[in-house]
């Protein structure tokens, strides 16, 4: 099972480190072996999001996602869109702004010296991108703050870290709380982390990520039934004698409108985890041969692997806060994004914390099937309630 679903990404990474090599020699094979490790490390919640959604899906929507999907992931985010900031930032058409990625100017220069005859003057790539980054945040901070929220605030029968999310989960029971309190972030990061020159554009982009993230929900949640979602416990788990659909209604199934729509908004919110990767890579490299090879190819297809392999061996269901460990880490994530639209944050420590709620929530998992077990067994060790 695992060499099944994880053999494709390690064949990939084989292939494209021998292509890095070509392309550019060690240097370029070190740096496409960092990006990938990179992406996996920033995008594992990403991952836990991904399977939660996708399990709820169709077969043939998985499949779509897992094929078309992926395919979107890597040329479309790691080496279109970047591109495409370039183009809308820069008046620069993605053939001219794929020319200056590649011929970047001489040395370490931000700029192409003034005498270039061609360019003069004229802003490396890296620079262009760069300067896009409040923007970026905001669309993307936002988007997966909204995301964090309308988790945090809903009431579970389970909860990870009791003593926070059962109080907020009950003040959620006020209309709209998540949208205030996204409102209330981004006013705050527009005012007090913004320039004047970038406050209205990052005001514009926060409210996009808003209005993105609203309507990619809204039209997903539209053809989802509930009916057998209640058929199930918390863990996602099957209640002994009543019918389970965990996938979308027949309805959805017969016009593929829940399926396209769970696929929409993972599309959207594989681009909103997308945008602390590829805005870190240029910390590392401007090449987009490189960043497409190392973030797209062995980052976005290990995540793929990941995803499958939660979705095949039921892990969310036999670890049950791991869902809550990724929305906490989403809930970083935003905060750094925002945070980051006036403070540079180090791309190891937005990764490291992604990693240590995941940890920290399978750990957390771990010890309370323990409990569980004990309890079932008469342990009498086993007098700490489940949660």
């Amino acid at each position: 099972m695992v060499l099944r679903i994880f053999g494709l990404s390690g064949l990939v990474t084989v292939i494209s480190l021998v292509a890095a090599f070509l392309y550019g020699g060690p240097t370029a094979l070190f740096l496409c072996l960092i990006l990938g490790i990179l992406e996996v490390s920033l995008s594992f919640d990403n991952a836990v999001i991904n399977a939660t959604v996708l399990r709820r899906m169709s077969e043939f929507w998985q499949k779509i996602f897992l094929t078309i999907g992926i395919l979107i992931a890597v040329f479309g985010m790691r080496l279109l869109f970047p591109l495409a900031i370039i183009w809308v930032t820069a008046g620069l058409n993605p053939i001219e702004a794929f020319d200056l990625a590649l011929n970047p100017p001489p040395g370490d220069a931000a700029y192409f010296p003034a005498d270039d005859p061609n360019r003069p003057g004229q802003a490396s790539y890296e620079t262009l991108i760069t300067d896009a980054h409040p923007q970026i945040a905001a669309f993307g901070g936002l988007f997966l703050a909204l995301l964090f929220l309308n988790f945090i605030f809903t009431e579970r029968e389970i909860t990870w870290l009791s003593w926070i999310e059962r109080p907020l989960a009950r003040a959620g029971k006020l209309d709209m709380l998540s949208v205030v309190v996204a409102g209330i972030a981004l006013v705050l990061a527009a005012e007090f982390l913004a320039d004047d020159e970038n406050r209205a554009t990052v005001l514009l982009a926060g409210l996009l990520g808003m209005i993105t993230y609203i309507a990619v929900d809204g039209l997903g949640s539209m053809f989802h039934t509930e009916e057998f979602e209640e058929n199930l416990d918390e863990a996602g788990r099957e209640i002994e004698g009543k019918p389970v659909n965990t996938g979308p209604s027949d309805l959805a199934k017969a016009t593929g409108k829940a399926g396209f729509f769970l696929f929409l908004y993972l599309e959207v919110l594989d681009a909103s985890f997308s945008f602390d990767g590829v805005i870190g890579a240029f910390a590392i490299t401007a090449d987009p041969i490189i960043i497409a090879l190392g973030l797209g190819l062995i980052g976005a297809m290990f995540v793929r692997s990941i995803t499958v392999y939660l979705v095949r061996q039921g892990t969310l269901s036999d670890y049950v806060y791991l869902e809550h460990g990724a929305h906490w880490a989403i809930g970083a994530l935003a905060t750094i994004l925002l945070v980051s639209i006036g403070v540079h944050v180090n791309e190891i420590i937005t990764g490291l914390v992604g990693v240590a709620f995941i940890g920290a929530a399978f750990w957390s998992s771990i010890r309370r099937n323990r409990r569980a077990a004990a309890a079932e067994t008469g342990d009498e060790r086993a007098t700490t309630p489940v949660a």
